[in-house]
């Protein structure tokens, strides 16, 4: 099923991982063979039939895949215009889309021999996924993780422990998950012989941004035979939350040739992207630069020092964002724009309240720009939003924003 991602739709990036001027490789030398070996054993990996027959089985078996495209009736009721439709990801096992991309990273990291992972979080969904793939396999799980976010993800760093991972909070900077990327590329350097790093998102040096990529890819492609049964066609629009921006990718990639469905990517507008540096809008307020191994659009003062971005979300506050996303918004095939923290709160509670379905803060952010422009299109336009996480995570983030303590409700 999964092999043919590969047959279609291939836009970048080229041998040399750049799309257009972003991507690229910017690692230290002890790093290139681990990367080198890496882009190898994926290459090899891609035209092997069992390497996706593992995929398909676990994605089917483990996961729960595919996960259902969800109309969401009330909801587009309420708003009066477009019909409203939700790829439910975070009916995965997990509870995000993280899953799809970590499978296919720790399938690699076997077939290479690597028996200790390591990783990166943010909202902690991607920590979650790692730890639970590891403990499916009996490996080694290290996962580092911004203090300031370990305090506001307190459910998922349970979690983590209680499968069995190794919790880093990193204290530098502003203990968030530009500084927990990092200290994973610090120890990734320092244990290279038996040490797999497991990126979450589509950054990274090449081949990670591709290779995320098209490991969740598997959304998209299953909107586009979902969509076919519900409508009889394409989507007219795709809308994704997006920080490093893999859940977008995955949604966007295999429609990227359809020059027909529009594509919008929704950054973290944080505090508005008029306040100095309160957001994480990339896009909107940052310019290009490097981070983290790749060339991409950058938060940064005049002196190219990375600055802290600001978002309610822990999943959305990266002050970059993968370097595919930086080529689409160039050359135009992609739509970028920021909500606020207000508004991705006003649209988790629109979703509860009108579907029963409480959403991660992450793509709280999308509901909030298809709740802009669905009441403004006709009634037979198509809206497609990735639901990427589930909210479970960001109940006491979203109580404290509302007002409440979470005793007053014992």
């Amino acid at each position: 099923m999964a092999n043919d991602l590969f047959n279609s739709f291939m836009t970048g990036p080229d041998e040399n991982g750049r799309f257009g001027e972003f991507g690229g490789r910017f690692v230290s030398e002890t790093l290139m063979p681990l990367i080198l070996d890496l882009q190898a054993e994926y290459d090899r990996a891609k035209d092997d039939p069992t390497f996706w027959a593992e995929m398909d089985d676990l994605w089917t078996h483990y996961v729960g895949r595919p996960s259902p495209l969800y109309f969401a009736e009330r909801l587009t009721e309420e708003l009066g215009g477009a019909k409203v439709y939700m790829k439910r990801d975070e009916l995965n096992h997990t509870g995000a889309h993280k899953i799809n991309n970590v499978l296919g990273q720790i399938i690699l990291a076997r077939r290479m021999g690597k028996k200790r992972i390591i990783a990166e979080t943010g909202a902690g969904q991607h920590g979650v996924a790692t730890a639970t793939v590891c403990a499916k396999f009996g490996l080694k799980c290290v996962v580092y993780m911004g203090a300031h976010d370990v305090e506001r993800q307190a459910p998922n760093v349970f979690r983590m422990r209680l499968l069995g991972a190794e919790i880093v909070p990193v204290t530098s900077g502003r203990g968030t998950l530009k500084d927990a990327m990092n200290d994973a590329l610090r120890d990734w350097v320092t244990n290279v012989r038996d040490t797999f790093y497991c990126i979450g998102t589509v950054a990274g040096p090449h081949p990670y941004p591709a290779m995320v990529r098209d490991f969740q890819s598997i959304i998209g492609k299953e909107v586009r035979t979902q969509m076919e049964a519900a409508e009889g066609r394409l989507p007219d629009t795709l809308i994704a939350a997006i920080g490093g921006g893999s859940n977008a990718m995955g949604l966007f990639y295999p429609f990227l040739d359809d020059t027909d469905v529009n594509i919008i990517g929704v950054e973290a507008g944080g505090k508005g992207v008029n306040a100095k540096m309160e957001h994480c809008a990339s896009l909107t307020g940052g310019r290009p630069g490097v981070l983290h191994g790749n060339r991409t659009y950058l938060l940064q003062d005049d002196d190219g020092q990375i600055l802290e971005g600001f978002s309610i979300s822990a999943g959305l506050d990266y002050p970059g964002i993968g370097p595919e996303h930086a080529w689409l918004h160039d050359i135009g095939r992609a739509k970028y724009v920021s909500i606020t923290d207000t508004e991705a709160l006003a649209a988790f509670q629109k979703c509860c309240e009108l579907e029963g379905i409480i959403p991660a803060l992450e793509p709280s952010h999308a509901l909030a720009h298809v709740m802009k422009i669905a009441p403004e299109l006709p009634k037979d336009h198509i809206i497609c939003m990735n639901m990427c996480g589930r909210g479970d995570k960001d109940i006491f983030t979203v109580a404290r924003a509302l007002g409440f303590e979470m005793g007053e409700f014992a």
